[in-house]
């Protein structure tokens, strides 16, 4: 049957899409003037969330399982096995004292304890010189001996896939500064690569969000800050990274009340080659107008090593050194620039 058109009838307008900006990071126009807070935590996690997706927690547990430090990860499976180990100790002593047998000569009057033993002995699949007895037990001792070899080869799935996941681990300053550079101001931040293994061809992109006043409309707005440099082949020791405040700069004549205003935000963004698996990797962080100082400069992070050695102590990576009041508060001269048809917000 074929459909007949009315011509009287008008389809209401699709609503016009709001233009994307360059330099928005892929957040869109209608996000980056929504968001409330950061774009991205200190740790590189997004500040963000998604509904609609159900819980997710199996996928969100074998993510941080990856992520975790070795302790806890190791905590975790020790934790998962004593656990399941209990209950299945508990299940047997529930079935009654005959429902395990050939515990004498081990010398273990407890029955809990005895039970736990057989327990991790079927588990595991190394067995014990106590079994099963009655038919009750003997199913649910051939349950667990079918749940206990799937439940290592997924520890040992996820310890393989830790050992040979690519990964960047890098520490970062504790605060971005606004120190002097070159007779003028810089913004700076330091960082160095935590992990054993080498990095090379190290890329490093800073934006600046913020809220500027166009034509007497308050929005936010993405910049790409020019930096001293922004790759390094050798990253054997530390980087600070440096944006210099010149009249091009969007931070031109910025102070401390300004970025307060503009609620400003640091994102940082870092992209690496891992050598040990020869695997680009990325790393990110931010640091929020609070989070960076005003009147200080960086102390020195070099230490006292073997002859001929370079070394740096990591100890020394946030601390800094105070300059005179209003040192680096106030703007340089050679921030100075004519009015632009955009300010941000003082």
């Amino acid at each position: 049957m074929s459909a007949t058109v009315d011509p009287q009838r008008t389809e209401p307008p699709e609503p016009a899409a709001v233009p994307a900006k360059a330099g928005d990071l892929g957040f869109g126009r209608v996000v980056a003037q929504a968001v409330r807070g950061r774009f991205i935590n200190r740790d590189g996690s997004p500040n963000s969330k998604k509904y609609g997706l159900g819980a997710q927690r199996t996928a969100r547990l074998y993510l941080a399982s990856l992520d975790v430090s070795w302790p806890v990860f190791f905590a975790w499976m020790m934790g998962i096995l004593l656990l399941a180990n209990g209950v299945f100790a508990l299940a047997y002593i529930a079935l009654g004292d005959g429902a395990i047998r050939g515990a004498d000569q081990m010398g273990v009057p407890d029955p809990f304890l005895r039970a736990f033993t057989f327990s991790v002995g079927v588990f595991t699949t190394t067995g014990s010189t106590m079994h099963a007895y009655g038919s009750t037990a003997n199913w649910l001792a051939n349950f667990e001996s079918f749940i206990g070899p799937i439940s290592l080869v997924i520890a040992f799935g996820l310890l393989i896939a830790r050992l040979t996941r690519p990964r960047m681990r890098l520490g970062f300053s504790e605060s971005a500064i606004v120190a002097p550079y070159e007779g003028g101001r810089g913004v700076m931040f330091r960082m160095v690569n935590l992990q054993p293994g080498e990095l090379s061809d190290v890329h490093v992109r800073v934006n600046l969000i913020w809220y500027e006043d166009i034509d007497g409309v308050r929005e936010r707005n993405f910049h790409e800050l020019a930096l001293e440099r922004d790759s390094v082949e050798l990253f054997n020791l530390h980087w600070t990274v440096v944006h210099p405040i010149t009249a091009d700069s969007p931070l031109a004549g910025a102070t401390p009340e300004s970025l307060a205003a503009a609620q400003a935000e640091l994102v940082v963004f870092v992209n690496a080659l891992e050598q040990t698996f020869s695997t680009h990797v990325t790393e990110r962080t931010s640091y929020v107008w609070d989070e960076v100082r005003w009147d200080v400069k960086f102390a020195s992070i070099f230490a006292h090593g073997p002859d001929g050695v370079i070394a740096i102590d990591i100890e020394r990576l946030s601390r800094t050194e105070r300059l005179d009041e209003g040192a680096t508060r106030t703007p340089a001269a050679l921030e100075q620039r004519p009015p632009a048809h955009a300010t941000s917000v003082r």
